[in-house]
């Protein structure tokens, strides 16, 4: 493995450029945001854990151990185990991090997976507390009350969303934790939460959470329960594009919304999305806003850039970007594009697709490879894409500012 080095003109450590060809002044992290110990019902020694992130070529790592039902013992033994963390558990990871955190080499962090059977699983990180179901039982309201109670406190994500049947209250939108709540799973471990339940006529959490109102960006995490954190090829992983390499420039990133998820090790995917609709302005002074974010525009089209990159044994390969919409179960496929990885000498990827703010206020980048068979649950368009590697986090249409 090629070593790594940070910074925008540095490569990681599978050989691609840290350097974002369409935004410059931040540059790709390599995250992975979900994992387990036998501090709740993980396989292994904690004390190993971020170490072994490093050594797999991480460059931002979070312990989330669960936290369920150890506020049963009220403190009376130690409970940490398949009951979730305690009080000394929880303790014991913020050293751990600390210890592990190495401000512009690694970034370590502690954060804690509510865990609830019916609603579903949700991290916080970079809080000072942790609660449990038991709580914060018997509804979600209790624990959105917990959150918000502890204001500015953390930054808070849906996991492998649809494996709780309730779905957190089918993604009720909560306006004071718009946000906090920066994320949702769109790949964790092997699996695919695009497709989740589809095949038995549910929706796709994918589109169930951004129609709700929810304005999240796509993770990619390993959701490790072994102990060998950070090693396994083709699970979920983010990458972020950070001004700085610290526990606070990982936090602005993820609040930003400014990064992707990824099964593939070292690919890099950056989205610039420009309206050339009539209420735009001259072509010259069109703005290029970045995957995240809000762009204005009214009706027409869009020119999307795409920036991808996994080093030079990519370089010329095949793969297909497409651009999802809202729908009814699935995400509308507003276009499908076969492309071929481009060289740093070749432009990046580009093209057109008229959006309606009328169908739908985002869209999402996803990208598969035609070579590997598709999800068993898709169907359509959607199976005959292949695998899906990537996703963007989405951009929102807005209405343009009134001259």
């Amino acid at each position: 493995m090629l070593p790594s080095s940070q910074g925008p003109e540095g490569h990681d450590a599978w050989g691609t450029s840290r350097h974002s060809r369409l935004f410059p002044g931040r540059w790709l992290v390599h995250a992975d945001l979900h994992n387990h110990t036998w501090l709740s019902d993980g396989a292994g020694d904690p004390s190993r854990c971020f170490a072994s992130m490093r050594a797999a070529g991480l460059d931002v790592a979070a312990i989330t151990d669960h936290s369920r039902w150890a506020s049963a013992f009220l403190g009376l033994v130690g409970a940490p185990g398949w009951t979730g963390i305690d009080g000394r558990a929880w303790r014991q990871t913020a050293s751990l991090a600390d210890a592990a955190n190495l401000d512009g080499e690694f970034v370590a962090l502690r954060g804690f997976e509510w865990s609830h059977a019916a609603f579903g699983h949700m991290n916080v990180w970079g809080t000072q507390h942790f609660t449990d179901p038991l709580r914060t039982f018997p509804t979600m309201g209790r624990f959105w009350r917990w959150l918000e109670r502890h204001g500015d406190d953390g930054l808070v994500t849906f996991n492998h969303p649809g494996t709780g049947r309730l779905r957190f209250s089918r993604f009720g939108y909560r306006p004071a934790l718009a946000e906090r709540l920066v994320g949702l799973e769109i790949f964790n471990k092997t699996d695919e939460y695009l497709f989740k339940d589809t095949d038995r006529a549910g929706e796709s959490p994918l589109n169930q959470c951004l129609n709700a109102g929810w304005r999240m960006g796509l993770l990619g995490v390993t959701d490790e329960h072994g102990a060998d954190w950070g090693h396994p090829d083709g699970k979920g992983r983010a990458g972020l594009f950070v001004g700085e390499l610290s526990r606070q420039g990982v936090l602005e990133a993820l609040a930003a919304r400014r990064f992707f998820s990824s099964r593939i090790k070292g690919l890099r995917v950056d989205v610039a999305l420009t309206s050339l609709g009539a209420a735009s302005k001259l072509a010259e002074d069109r703005p290029a806003a970045r995957m995240g974010t809000a762009v204005a525009h009214s009706r027409g089209p869009v020119r999307i850039q795409v920036d991808l990159d996994r080093g030079e044994r990519w370089w010329g390969r095949r793969l297909n970007v497409q651009v999802l919409r809202p729908g009814r179960r699935l995400p509308t496929l507003a276009a499908a594009l076969d492309v071929c990885v481009p060289s740093p000498d070749e432009p990046v990827i580009a093209f057109e697709v008229d959006l309606d703010p009328g169908e739908g206020d985002w869209l999402v980048l996803r990208v598969s490879d035609p070579s590997e068979p598709a999800d068993s649950r898709a169907t359509g368009q959607y199976a005959r894409l292949g695998r899906g590697i990537a996703y963007t986090s989405p951009f929102w249409l807005e209405p343009p500012p009134k001259s």
